[in-house]
């Protein structure tokens, strides 16, 4: 089956988006392609030149009815986009059948952030100092000062941070500066003075593994868990936890929705505004704080009408 005209161009797109995808996006997409090829191989189908609307739609709904969710299907949807659009420009298909099939609809998934105490009891449980330690409560500072992603904080390095503030790549290779707070500016200078200790002469990566090269999304993800694990908390952490409770706490503070967007590094203001679970009461609370015309006059309980 290595022969078949599909597994060729499945190849060939995965090696293109691996130019540009991060290592996850790339992961995704070639288990949601490869499930597509598998459904196709069902129906005696070897080639991309014969992918039509038809056989996405039911596609998709045989996905959706052994159960994928709603993101996952979004996602699947995304990928068949993809590989398509790829196929269009290689001169296989004249048109992209994915983009007339629209995309599932999708509830509003919500990490559940960590609450304040949590986070105090996690970020403030003292270490034994060593090198490692000393890496690990910078990454953890981190993570919920400034609200990295993982492929953000993973991607550091030293070159990278300023006094007050960090420089990240981000999605779509966009660059954003973010600012370090107080405990996680001393988390990082705690961790450059012993760095030397593990790095490997050269190495650029701010945060490195006792190998002394870059430190991997796994082992970032590893260390977090067993971080959580050993400072008592009884939920599973990991890194968008983490952002999404420094999201979650700067808007309840700030109730600056736009700059919580800055923040993050979103695109789209609706993506923050799901992101972050604006509830009824906070909206109703700053539109009376903030709406001219919302606002109660002291003497509004006690108007008279002189007729």
């Amino acid at each position: 089956m290595a022969d078949d005209p599909l597994r060729r161009q499945l190849d060939a797109c995965l090696e293109k988006l691996a130019r540009t995808a991060s290592p996850a996006t790339l992961s995704a997409y070639r288990r949601d392609l490869e499930a597509l090829a598998e459904f196709l191989a069902t129906r005696g189908i070897a080639d991309g030149a014969e992918l039509d609307v038809g056989l996405v739609r039911r596609f998709l709904g045989a996905e959706r009815s052994r159960g994928l969710a709603p993101r996952s299907l979004a996602r699947r949807r995304a990928a068949i986009s993809h590989f398509a659009s790829f196929l269009v420009s290689a001169g296989v298909l004249e048109h992209n059948p994915a983009e007339l099939v629209p995309t599932p609809r999708q509830g509003a998934y919500l990490p559940k952030p960590l609450d304040v105490d949590q986070l105090t009891r996690l970020l403030d449980t003292p270490h034994d100092g060593s090198p490692l330690a000393h890496r690990d409560q910078a990454m953890l500072e981190l993570f919920y000062s400034s609200g990295l992603r993982l492929a953000e904080l993973a991607g550091l390095d030293l070159d990278d941070l300023e006094p007050r503030r960090v420089r990240v790549l981000g999605k779509g290779s966009k660059p954003r500066q973010v600012p370090v707070g107080r405990s996680a500016r001393r988390a990082l200078e705690a961790w450059l003075a012993c760095r030397s200790a593990l790095a490997a002469p050269g190495e650029p990566a701010l945060f490195v593994g006792k190998r002394g090269q870059r430190l991997g999304h796994r082992a970032i993800q590893k260390r977090l868990t067993e971080l959580a694990r050993h400072r008592g908390l009884p939920e599973h952490l990991h890194p968008h936890r983490l952002r999404h409770s420094f999201a979650s706490h700067l808007l309840e503070s700030s109730q600056d929705l736009r700059a919580v967007q800055e923040l993050l590094g979103h695109a789209n203001l609706s993506t923050t505004q799901v992101y972050t679970k604006l509830d009824w009461q906070h909206l109703a609370a700053s539109y009376d704080a903030a709406h001219p015309r919302a606002r109660r006059r002291r003497d509004d309980n006690h108007d008279t009408d002189h007729g």
